[in-house]
């Protein structure tokens, strides 16, 4: 993985090495952490690819669980419990399952209690003839949390009997764990302190995604190559240091939109996952003394080049209030357009080109757009579109975030006011 920054995010290196002397420290403290290699810290998810122990336990599980016959897996969860699997998935099978429908087993995401999907899931749990078919992955630190245990309520009359064909993820202490060891079912823990958008690499990711035949070995190798690259404390070869500086400065600048263009659009959910990282690790009303700030960078996900046709005359001609990561990866696919064309007349340049050839000279375009127009932007260049790679990204934002909430100031792993909604919801359904 590269990250392109120099001449683009419109501030010098010089700038750059001199804000990163403020994060010295805080390298210094996570360095620490992973010294420990434990979860005493909040910050203690960096440690979670070196955890041999864990990943023993999931291989255990999911040989047990998985076989020739298995066709479907519910996760059931949401946000941090469903957005990191979901991420890898969508990345390597999810987006391209409706023109690959023949390809098993594959992972449904009930990361929603509308009734309707709810009811064609159950549907198709309906036509299963055989147990070995599906398996339920029920995804709730807490166990307290709405709509996975109303999702799983659902469906369960459905799998009566089949508790062998339930994996349960959740705190070791809580009592969705403890009830769950009494019905049998499997069941999977995650470090107390490790907070849902930073457990990708914990049992919450890595069952469901080891189950659906990603090669998780290859994805944690990726995640823990990046995590020694981003405790470096030369700020200009950290991509995480030096991201999280160029994010922070242009938003003391009024730059309070992080907008993530990303030109594969299998990635849409790697951008989604992105989205709550930083929504609920620097969107604060009090700082880190208390004091009321509001603080907060407004993520927003493009795909290129489908919202080049949506939104481009907004980010090129609208308000100077964002900052650019744009995200793509170097592709070997050789589908294009032959040399003899019907509409040769129309579009000539495209003879003979590769789709590949195509999407780059679109990505060039767009980035020398945003050069010519001066808005700044970094490009993060992935080597290719693989396990290893999507743990290496993963990786490098996760401590990205926690260093750009170091610089505004604020607490990076706690999210107090997503529990106002969840408060007023049980007060409705209590009436």
């Amino acid at each position: 993985m590269k990250f392109n920054f120099e001449n683009n995010c419109q501030l010098s290196n010089t700038e750059i090495e001199e804000r990163g002397k403020i994060l010295l420290s805080y390298l210094k403290h996570l360095k620490s952490v992973a010294d420990k290699n434990n979860y005493e810290n909040d910050e203690g998810s960096i440690n979670l690819p070196f955890n041999k122990d864990s990943l023993l336990q999931i291989k255990e599980i999911v040989k047990k669980t998985k076989s020739q016959k298995l066709k479907y897996i519910l996760v059931i969860g949401i946000g941090g419990s469903n957005l990191g699997t979901k991420a890898i998935y969508d990345a390597l099978f999810g987006y391209f399952d409706v023109v690959n429908p023949d390809r098993f087993p594959k992972i449904i995401f009930l990361d929603t209690t509308d009734p309707e999907f709810v009811s064609q899931s159950a549907s198709l749990l309906k036509k299963i003839s055989e147990k070995e078919e599906f398996l339920v992955n029920v995804i709730s630190k807490s166990g307290k949390t709405t709509e996975p245990l109303a999702n799983f309520e659902a469906i369960r009359p459905l799998i009566e009997g089949a508790n062998d064909r339930i994996v349960v993820t959740a705190d070791k202490d809580s009592e969705f764990y403890k009830q769950s060891q009494t019905k049998k079912y499997h069941v999977l823990d995650l470090p107390k302190t490790v907070g849902g958008r930073y457990s990708v690499f914990s049992p919450v990711g890595l069952f469901p995604l080891s189950a659906s035949g990603i090669d998780v070995d290859r994805l944690l190798e990726g995640a823990k190559n990046m995590r020694d690259v981003c405790l470096s404390e030369n700020i200009l070869e950290n991509p995480a240091a030096a991201s999280a500086i160029i994010l922070f400065e242009h938003y003391s600048k009024g730059k309070n939109i992080n907008d993530n263009f990303l030109f594969h659009p299998e990635l849409e959910s790697i951008g989604k996952w992105y989205r709550q990282l930083m929504g609920e690790s620097i969107g604060k009303e009090k700082n880190s003394n208390g004091k009321t700030e509001h603080v907060g960078i407004t993520p927003t996900v493009s795909i290129g080049s489908t919202d080049l046709h949506s939104v481009t005359q907004l980010y090129l001609g609208g308000p100077r209030d964002k900052v650019t990561t744009f995200v793509s990866a170097i592709s070997e696919n050789k589908i294009g357009v032959p040399q003899s064309m019907d509409y040769e007349t129309l579009v000539p340049q495209i003879a003979g080109k590769s789709l590949s050839n195509i999407m780059g000279a679109i990505l060039k375009g767009t980035v020398a757009a945003y050069e010519n127009q001066k808005i700044p932007f970094t490009h993060i260049v992935l080597d290719d579109l693989s396990e290893y790679s999507y743990g290496e990204f993963l990786q490098f934002k996760m401590i990205e975030m926690m260093l750009l909430a170091n610089l505004l100031g604020v607490n990076a792993f706690d999210q107090p006011h997503v529990e106002l909604y969840k408060k007023e919801t049980r007060r409705f359904l209590s009436q």
